[in-house]
């Protein structure tokens, strides 16, 4: 059964997906704190429910991550609520993004008028995120299979940088690829599945960060992650 007959088939059953994702969007994005306008309307327009397998499409708009496959998962909307309104992103800015994942997050910063560059390093995820986004006509975002670690170079400096995976450092070459005044909001902890979000702020040769309290992510995985020891990083 292909997966536009099982959305449909999802309405026939009672679920009346826009509401769903109307009463998720108030619920655990704007009575949580969300302010930002351009959040809460990206959110609302993203169909969340595609980016999730057909099994798990009717709890696409519930309070929890849910498995993507492969050891990762898609976060919770209101982690992504937070972190897209943490980044400040503007109309044309430019957002390196480290774990495309299903590729959710890159489509609500794609829908608030990022240019978005999305770095995922398992390939089937990243081969299912390129089909998706494509389908669904997300065509300013840009994917690349590649250690997400070590950036995405041929189109720096970037406004701002999302990395949604936890390393016990913050990669280097992330921020070497920051631009000036840029923010960057990335997991850190040094225990795994055990992080607080950090937001950082470059001002000329220096950074700003400020921690936005306690995650939970996956592992960060790549030259600059834990593969290596998280010993190649800036904490």
């Amino acid at each position: 059964m292909g997966t536009l007959l099982v959305r449909d088939d999802l309405r026939l059953m009672g679920f009346d997906l826009k509401k769903l994702r109307e009463k998720m969007v108030q619920e655990q994005i704007i009575e949580r704190g969300i302010t930002d306008r351009r959040v809460i309307q990206a959110m609302l327009k993203v169909k969340r429910h595609e980016f999730v397998d057909e099994a798990l499409a009717s709890r696409a708009y519930g309070v929890s991550s849910l498995p993507i496959g492969y050891g990762q998962t898609i976060s919770q909307p209101y982690i992504v609520a937070r972190m897209s309104e943490a980044l400040e992103v503007f109309p044309g800015a430019r957002v390196l993004e480290i774990g495309t994942g299903s590729g959710y997050q890159a489509a609500v910063l794609s829908e608030m008028g990022a240019e978005v560059y999305s770095v995922e390093r398992i390939k089937p995820l990243y081969i299912d995120a390129l089909n998706r986004l494509t389908r669904l006509r997300y065509f300013n975002v840009k994917l690349k299979l590649s250690d997400g670690t070590l950036g995405w170079r041929e189109f720096a400096p970037y406004d701002r940088i999302i990395v949604t995976a936890g390393g016990p450092d913050i990669p280097y070459l992330l921020l070497e690829q920051l631009s000036e005044q840029g923010i960057m909001v990335v997991p850190v902890g040094r225990e795994k599945r055990k992080q607080f979000l950090i937001k950082i702020r470059k001002n000329n040769t220096k950074y700003v960060k400020k921690n936005l309290g306690p995650v939970q992510f996956v592992e960060l995985v790549g030259e600059y992650g834990w593969e290596k020891g998280g010993n190649r990083g800036y904490n």
